[in-house]
């Protein structure tokens, strides 16, 4: 209900392939955010949680049931403008919405995703930190513990140069805990990309039929250097710039294609391919984590990709090892083709003779 442009509308969904197809701007990629929203407690598009309130109204609501170990499990997200966002679980609402992440495993493959490539170390960060926190709630709490003690040490640094004074022991205390909090997530973002690469690499050369060669490198200042020693040697560039310049939270992934950064060697095609695979490796990872198989979203997918690409992907989702999936297209006819060769039971709606 009044979730971005929907009115309100509720649908009965296929247990394997259901198809979101109509003109843009009726709403295809809004009922897959709403679906997000039930799995993360935010929006996959807007971060701005008010602004996913339908124009005139004053709050916003997303339910749906699902069916989890032969259990059945309600969900409810809604936010009033003026309160806060409440997420519940049976009736229950959750105090913290930390402990729902990693609950109802999804993945979402989004024209958005495109960011991963474009946009700056912070996207490809989240990304990272997003697929491991879904099968880890340790790692995902000292996450949380890292980043508010850079906020926490970065104010005090700006404390000392508006007062012109220094403490050590005062930033030893925020230090100490950055060591701690970021040592551990350094070496859980190893462990992860050690098992993810191997699997990344296997969904691409299916994807490109062996074309190139793609890799992915953790970038990380903790590979040459202990926490302690960055700490140590950036102090006084830290009291000049008055933040925290060292530390996990300036990890970085480097995406390539044949040794060459795929954001400026890699064609189109290449770097949706490469996307692609990449969240196809996502949802494999966190299967095998958690034996609970993800739901997944693929949000206008068969867009810019060559016919073969195309029956790759069709035949990826084919297999067996996909639970429930939605797909969003403009074009109902290359939807309707593509998912009749999977053999798998769909469900096609169309948006366009949904009255809002």
């Amino acid at each position: 209900m009044n979730f971005k442009n929907i009115e309100s509308q509720s649908f009965d969904f296929q247990e394997k392939i259901n198809c979101f197809v109509g003109d843009n701007g009726v709403g295809k990629t809004n009922v897959l955010d709403a679906i997000y929203y039930l799995s993360f407690a935010k929006s996959y598009f807007n971060p701005v949680a008010l602004q996913n309130i339908r124009h005139g109204e004053d709050f916003f609501m997303v339910e749906g049931n699902y069916l989890l170990n032969d259990r059945e499990e309600k969900i409810v997200c809604s936010l009033k403008k003026g309160q806060k966002k409440v997420l519940k679980r049976n009736d229950k609402a959750y105090e913290k919405f930390s402990e729902h992440i990693g609950q109802f495993p999804l993945v979402i493959i989004s024209p958005a995703d495109r960011d991963l490539i474009v946009e700056g170390s912070e996207t490809r960060r989240k990304f990272i930190d997003g697929v491991i926190s879904q099968q880890d709630k340790a790692y995902l709490q000292h996450l949380i513990q890292y980043n508010k003690v850079v906020s926490q040490r970065n104010a005090l640094l700006k404390y000392f140069a508006a007062n012109r004074t220094f403490d050590a022991l005062n930033l030893k205390i925020y230090d100490d805990q950055l060591i701690e909090h970021g040592s551990i997530i350094y070496e859980k973002r190893n462990v992860f990309l050690e098992k993810f690469v191997p699997i990344f690499n296997r969904k691409y050369q299916k994807i490109s039929n062996d074309k190139e060669f793609v890799n992915l490198v953790y970038k990380s200042q903790l590979h040459t250097m202990s926490f302690t020693e960055l700490l140590k040697n950036s102090l006084e560039k830290d009291k000049v710039l008055q933040y925290t310049t060292v530390g996990t939270h300036k990890d970085d992934l480097n995406f390539e294609i044949d040794n060459f950064p795929i954001k400026k060697f890699g064609s189109q095609g290449q770097q949706k391919s490469y996307l692609i695979a990449l969240k196809l490796a996502q949802f494999q990872f966190i299967k095998e984590q958690s034996n609970v198989t993800p739901i997944l979203l693929l949000d206008d997918v068969f867009d810019k990709l060559d016919e073969h690409r195309v029956a790759h992907i069709i035949d990826l989702v084919n297999n067996d090892e996909f639970g429930q999936i939605f797909i969003t297209d403009t074009h109902e006819d290359r939807t309707e083709n593509a998912v009749k060769q999977s053999n798998k039971p769909y469900q096609i709606f169309n948006l366009n003779s949904y009255e809002n």
